[in-house]
């Protein structure tokens, strides 16, 4: 869809549109086809506002890639534009690959596809070595059989070794202190899934002992990660396998929370909401959905609210194996672009949520305790991310977040009831001291240029003042310069000060002397001295360095600066 736009937003550049108006086709869209497709009518907002979304992200993009695009066409010594440059304008600019290629066409010129290839091919390289996962779980590693979960109900089991893998390759046995995978026939261990991380736990067999710290899928096997501690493991020895519990039940915790929470997106932003991604760790939940805008505070409150109510009336947690049809037939939600068997599991929390899930969860809503939002934030375009706690880490935070009230409400002599009161005053007279110092340092930089301009050395009939004003900031230093340039008339004037082991710099050219000198190239030649660099327009510059004990020798040497570029 995204293409479909931009390649109709490039047609309307070719024909002068540089204006957003893609989206302003939608009414006539409704217009003509809203009493045949009467989702039209009822979408017609929200298609208008992505569209308007998209035109705006591109608009940018579309500009600098054709400016980049045109560079380039005008430096070929062929007809071919290079894969390379194809590439990075896919890359860093996001000028997709079909319009680069529409546009070559449209110039009698071609694009080198196996150049484009090799490019992606390389970036896809550089990514794969850089996951996380790629020492553990290579592609290399194939395995033919199939582990069954009994997760869902029990957390410890007995299994047999049916593969053991150590540095990306099949062995016949592990060694006390290997790092390497352990397969079973049948394991409670939960694989990592649908947002859901792996189970953690231990492997216990006659002599062996193997700490799992996660599980992860290879095919339909499970593999249990993690390092032989001791013993030996060899296929074919029996162990018994244990899931550590208060970490499966946390997971559960966050993973049931999770659904709620999509449920309570729906409600209170809207149907639109589909997810687009989750993560369902022991600490944390974080849930990626489609949405266009940040959540108001109230919209926050709202689906926070929603959950917690749910959470307190304690609805069943009810699971179901169902034909795909069927469970979809009976309202279940599903995620788009997932792949399904034919029978799936339909996971219910009371009559608020029903979606197809294979993950563990809590058996009642309200053995979740406790849902706390820690931040809402955008991560793509239309999609928006919700991080969140449950249970005794939202206590915890809870806790951790009232003590900090309590500390800074005692800082402020107050108490956790009037502590919003109390900051706001302190801030308020902050803002109130800082404008006061502000205007005490204009006042101080100002009354000492009063004093400066008898300081000012005649240069071929030019005023030259170079000083340095203690006590002064940025904003005085300019303010002074203004002042000095309307006293002294025909004037270069540089002013300093040190702040905080800093130099800072400020050079002032009349507008008389522009065509003879600059302040840019003044305060560049100023701050080269005192370990820095700088520069800005012809009439005024500021400058920083690094080197306050040259700035004497710095300043001394301007008059002699200014009566060498007179002489040039």
């Amino acid at each position: 869809m995204r293409r479909i736009i931009r390649r109709a937003i490039r047609h309307g550049y070719k024909l002068g549109q540089t204006q957003p108006f893609f989206h302003k086709l939608v009414a006539s869209l409704v217009r003509e086809m809203g009493a045949y497709y009467t989702e039209l009518v009822s979408g017609e907002a929200r298609a208008t506002q992505i569209l308007a979304q998209e035109e705006n992200r591109f608009a940018e993009t579309l500009t600098t890639g054709m400016a980049l695009l045109d560079a380039e066409a005008a430096k070929l010594t062929s007809t071919v534009i290079p894969g390379e440059t194809v590439f990075r304008l896919y890359d860093t600019y996001g000028f997709p690959l079909d319009l680069t290629a529409d546009v070559a066409r449209e110039r009698g010129l071609s694009i080198d596809q196996a150049g484009f290839d090799a490019a992606m091919e390389a970036q896809r390289g550089r990514a794969r070595a850089a996951s996380k996962f790629g020492s553990e779980l290579r592609d290399s590693v194939k395995l033919s059989g199939k582990t069954d979960f009994l997760g869902y109900d029990r957390l410890t089991d007995k299994g047999l070794v049916t593969s053991l893998i150590f540095d990306g390759a099949v062995v016949d046995a592990l060694r006390p202190g290997q790092e390497g995978q352990v397969v079973l026939d049948h394991t409670p261990f939960y694989a990592e899934s649908g947002g859901q991380i792996g189970d953690s736990g231990v492997l216990i067999g006659a002599t062996a002992r193997f700490t799992v710290r996660d599980t992860r899928k290879i095919g339909a096997s499970f593999a249990h990660v993690g390092v032989l501690e001791a013993g030996a493991l060899r296929i074919g020895d029996a162990v018994e396998a244990q899931v550590d519990r208060e970490r499966r039940i946390s997971i559960a915790l966050n993973h049931s929370a999770t659904h709620i929470l999509h449920a309570a997106l729906r409600k209170v932003l809207g149907t639109h909401v589909e997810q687009k991604g989750s993560l369902v760790a022991a600490d944390r939940l974080r849930f990626d959905f489609s949405h266009t805008q940040a959540l108001l505070p109230e919209e926050l409150r709202q689906v926070e609210e929603l959950v917690n109510s749910v959470i307190r009336n304690n609805a069943p947690v009810e699971t179901r194996v169902m034909a795909l049809d069927e469970a979809v037939a009976a309202g279940a939600m599903s995620l788009f672009g997932e792949k399904y068997e034919s029978d799936v599991r339909v996971l219910s929390i009371g009559d608020f949520s029903m979606e197809l899930c294979g993950g563990t969860h809590v058996e009642r809503a309200g053995d979740i305790g406790l849902f706390k939002i820690l931040s809402e934030s955008g991560v793509a375009a239309g999609v928006r991310r919700v991080e969140a706690v449950t249970g005794n880490t939202a206590y915890e935070w809870v806790v951790h977040t009232d003590q900090v009230l309590r500390d800074i409400a005692a800082m402020l002599r107050g108490s956790r009831e009037d502590v919003d009161e109390k900051v706001r005053e302190l801030v308020e007279r902050s803002r109130r001291l800082e404008k006061e110092v502000q205007q005490l340092k204009t006042k101080l930089a100002s009354g000492q240029g009063g004093d400066l301009t008898s300081r000012a050395k005649d240069v071929g009939g030019i005023k030259v003042l170079a000083a340095q004003i203690d006590g002064a900031d940025a904003k005085s230093l300019r303010d002074a310069v203004d002042q000095l340039k309307s006293k002294l008339g025909s004037s270069v004037i540089v002013l300093a000060t040190v702040q905080e082991g800093k130099v800072v710099l400020v050079v002032g050219v009349s507008a008389d002397l522009l065509s003879r000198m600059k302040a840019g190239e003044i305060a560049g030649a100023v701050a080269a001295q005192v370990g820095g660099k700088g520069g800005g327009r012809a009439d005024f510059a500021q400058a920083g360095g690094t080197q306050p004990e040259n700035l004497g020798k710095a300043l001394a040497g301007v008059e002699s600066l200014i009566r060498n570029r007179l002489s040039n």
